[in-house]
């Protein structure tokens, strides 16, 4: 039996929004969405898994994928480390026609638009900016400096909002995960 690929829906949004937060929601309530597992040449935070969180490659490892081929997009975020989703996974799930569902930062984003048009775009937005900086402080996982480079970084993601399709307001976590997969076509429980 033949299916009809499904459609890709890409969740961007500025640092510390949410996006992570969100993706395991959807993880835990609505299992039939396949979220892929980025890669990256960072250092796991506190509680990340590998292989669940983020596949976490040496940059060695991540330039031989670039090279190939293997990603369908990559970005280096931050001014610093190497984000990327695997083409692979991405496109055998689309093949058999199961909801699937990236979650990437603003530059992998247009990077998928680019080669992938007929994807679902939907930008994760904060409730007010105080709250983007007041989650981003509160999680403990930058130094100053860090949280200063990517404050900026999210004043110039935010101005991205136009570009995306659709946009979910991240006030509440499970209001908002519940809003994305209704705008996949998924009956929210």
């Amino acid at each position: 039996m033949t299916t009809q690929p499904a459609r890709l829906t890409v969740l961007a949004g500025p640092t510390a929004v949410g996006k992570g937060t969100v993706s395991a929601d959807i993880r835990a309530r609505y299992p039939q969405v396949w979220l892929s597992v980025s890669m990256t040449t960072r250092e796991p935070r506190p509680g990340e898994v590998d292989g669940v969180h983020y596949h976490f490659v040496s940059a060695t490892r991540f330039e031989e994928m670039v090279e190939r081929g293997e990603l369908l997009e990559w970005a280096v975020v931050h001014g610093h480390n190497r984000y990327g989703t695997p083409r692979g996974p991405v496109e055998e799930r689309l093949a058999a026609g199961e909801p699937a569902l990236l979650e990437i930062d603003l530059q992998g984003a247009r990077q998928v638009r680019a080669s992938m048009p007929d994807a679902r775009f939907v930008f994760l937005a904060p409730p007010s900016w105080d709250e983007l900086v007041r989650r981003l402080v509160g999680r403990g996982t930058e130094d100053e400096e860090e949280r200063e480079r990517r404050l900026a970084t999210a004043r110039v993601e935010l101005a991205a909002e136009p570009e995306f399709d659709h946009v979910v307001v991240n006030d509440d976590v499970h209001r908002a995960t519940d809003e994305l997969v209704r705008l996949m076509g998924i009956a929210a429980g």
